[in-house]
């Protein structure tokens, strides 16, 4: 299977490379509050009309759904 690769993934790949195991676990957190508030805001889009209370109930129930139960 050739699957073809964003032309900056070599790029990216070397920046990892160069950065310590501590930038890597910075940047991975950083990724994974990013991802969380996309997901949010996609959220406040998609139900714009709930209350604070009814949205929060929203956002638990979804991020229950992507929870891994293998932990």
């Amino acid at each position: 299977m050739n699957i073809k690769k964003n032309p900056n993934h070599r790029l990216y790949i070397q920046v990892l490379r160069q950065m310590s195991p501590e930038q890597r676990l910075l940047k991975a957190f950083e990724l994974s509050e990013f991802s969380k508030e996309l997901f949010i805001h996609g959220l406040h889009k998609r139900f714009p009309h709930l209350s604070d209370e009814e949205f929060n109930k929203l956002l638990l129930e979804r991020l229950d759904k992507c929870h891994n139960r293998n932990y």
